[in-house]
């Protein structure tokens, strides 16, 4: 009998500490594919409030990333910014989304140049509507997974834990994908 109430205790403590190792997880559950996805209403870098629903009828990349002027954010961006015109021609408007505020997303578009909508979700609202909250140092910010959202305002791809240097290639080829069917 105590042999197995130690192997218990010895495997509870295994899992416990596989747990403790396991990188950062997004707070909430993804929105399935196929499922509507999440209205907000969030500050853009325009100074305005903007809601999903005011792209409806046109494919969305929304995409969440964790901080302005950093290096893996900045370069996601700068490669969104790169592909706009490609983003256009599929009838495709791209939103990104930190914790940052509308301010912070002022400054960051006019450095780097960028031509696309940054939304503000200070509170992180938005972001666990969508499973993309995280804790990194100690600090809360947005977890790097990005949605295609239909015309009908359903996600139709999603994609977690991106790399940045590719990722506006694979979301160009997924969205090719979606438009041939």
């Amino acid at each position: 009998m105590i042999r197995i109430l130690l192997s218990s205790v010895v495997f509870v403590a295994g899992a416990v500490a596989l747990m403790a190792a396991a990188p950062a997880r997004p707070t909430a559950g993804l929105p399935a594919v196929g499922t509507p996805a999440p209205d907000f209403s969030l500050a853009t870098n325009e100074g305005r409030q903007a809601s999903l629903k005011e792209y409806r009828g046109k494919w969305v990349v929304l995409y969440f990333y964790p901080k302005d002027f950093t290096s893996g954010c900045t370069l996601e961006a700068h490669n969104f910014q790169r592909d706009l015109a490609k983003y256009e021609q599929a009838g495709a408007v791209i939103l990104g989304v930190s914790l940052d505020s509308a301010d912070s997303h002022k400054g960051f578009c006019a450095r780097e140049g960028l031509a696309f909508t940054l939304l503000s979700d200070p509170d992180a609202k938005a972001a666990a509507e969508f499973g993309s909250v995280m804790e990194h140092k100690g600090a809360r910010m947005a977890a790097r997974n990005t949605f295609i959202i239909d015309p009908e305002g359903k996600i139709a791809k999603v994609f977690t834990a991106v790399d940045p240097a590719g990722h506006s290639d694979e979301v160009l080829a997924a969205l090719a994908g979606m438009k041939r069917h």
